[in-house]
């Protein structure tokens, strides 16, 4: 079942690259006047930290915009086509380096999958300031409890490899949430992290589950940015390129971290990202 799955993200990048490979060719004479290097660079960071579970849109945005090396309106798209197929590289190297299994990780990426596709709608209509704070503060409480626990001030945690019964349905329904939340702009993988811990499996567990969610979800997005010409081709031609190179490097990283140090890692992205989500759900609530 593992192989399958990694064969399948092979595919959507290999669909991925030649449709952007495509594109590249076709408007080769009039691309955008932006920097190879520096977009590269932007990539190589990027997702160095997308594999350390940090995310890359947040560190991609800013460096973007600190080096103008894109238009506000082009973000989005760039940001999803460029990092495609460096997080199906993510996809496919966790899914063979960290151990989970396989009905546990297929069931929650196929939730997330579905969570996007048939959420897209619904969630589109809420309105972002709302998600945002609550989102922010309910991973403030849930660093808070994984503190807590790595304190030795409460129990909690655990290094299961699966759920069953009670629990695997509730990951599942959670994922189908946290998909559908993508549509909203709100990323996966500290909220997924947190349902991870809480569900008392291993840190490193959330790794391969994470980014095969988001290596499902983000292809069809790419194309769709693709073929209507929203997004910076210059830019992610390059970071489609050197992200993989960090996705690399940070992989083996991981793979030689200390459980110990994961679930430090996992408790400082969740405290990040709460911030950055209230700070963005405040600056809209005070308009």
């Amino acid at each position: 079942m593992i192989t399958i799955l990694w064969v399948v993200f092979l595919l959507l990048a290999c669909w991925v690259a030649l449709t952007l490979f495509s594109d590249y060719l076709k408007h080769k004479g009039r691309l955008e006047n932006n920097s190879w290097v520096k977009t590269g660079f932007i990539g190589f960071v990027g997702n160095f930290f997308d594999a350390l579970g940090i995310g890359s849109f947040a560190i991609e945005t800013t460096l973007f915009k600190f080096m103008k090396q894109t238009e506000d309106r082009l973000l989005p798209g760039t940001l999803n086509v460029a990092n495609t197929i460096p997080t199906i590289a993510q996809g496919i190297i966790f899914i063979q380096i960290v151990e989970v299994e396989p009905i546990t990780l297929i069931l929650m990426i196929l939730a997330a999958g579905a969570g996007a596709f048939l959420g897209a709608g619904i969630v589109a209509k809420l309105p972002e300031r709302n998600i945002r704070l609550t989102m922010g503060v309910a991973l403030f409480i849930t660093a808070g409890f994984m503190l807590a626990t790595k304190m030795g001030w409460m129990e909690g945690g655990g290094e299961a490899i699966q759920l069953v019964g009670g629990k695997l349905i509730l990951a599942v329904v959670v994922n189908f949430i946290l998909g559908a939340l993508m549509t909203a702009g709100i990323g996966l993988y500290a909220p997924c992290m947190a349902l991870v811990f809480a569900l008392g499996m291993s840190p490193a567990v959330a790794f391969p589950i994470m980014m095969g969610s988001c290596a499902f979800l983000m292809p069809l997005a790419s194309i769709r940015f693709i073929r209507e010409g929203a997004y910076n081709r210059k830019a992610s031609f390059a970071i489609a390129i050197t992200g993989i190179i960090g996705v690399l490097i940070a992989a083996f990283i991981v793979k030689s971290l200390p459980l110990d140090a994961l679930r430090w890692l996992v408790i400082v992205v969740i405290i990040y990202t709460a911030t950055i989500m209230l700070r963005a759900g405040m600056r809209t609530f005070y308009k």
